[in-house]
């Protein structure tokens, strides 16, 4: 797949067109699309992938997997302001906000 179609598929698993996806990150119309005979631009390039939380890598196919994040193990590797281990409840507020901020990327 080349990066227009990779691009392409991670709009439509969020229910999205292309055009959408050009309008939300506030690109030119039809300047993704251009990207299936051409190279994009570093710049853009890197607003999509962190649009969807994925390698520019992945963008162009140069890794086969998107980068898995799992959000449990980021937690239990994180320490709070005092040097000590997340409480439960900060635990749950945590991914409280991440899903929050997830949905509004939507």
């Amino acid at each position: 797949m080349n990066t227009y179609e990779i691009i392409k598929a991670l709009a439509n698993s969020r229910k999205m067109t292309v055009a959408e996806l050009e309008r939300k990150l506030d690109l030119s119309n039809g300047s993704i699309s251009k990207w299936a005979k051409s190279t994009p631009n570093s710049k853009y390039l890197e607003k999509v992938a962190d649009y969807f939380d994925v390698s520019v890598d992945y963008l162009l196919g140069r890794s086969a997997k998107q980068v898995e994040f799992d959000l449990d193990k980021a937690i239990d590797n994180a320490m709070s302001f005092d040097g000590k281990p997340v409480t439960e409840h900060d635990r749950k507020m945590m991914k409280q906000l991440w899903k929050a901020y997830m949905a509004g990327k939507e």
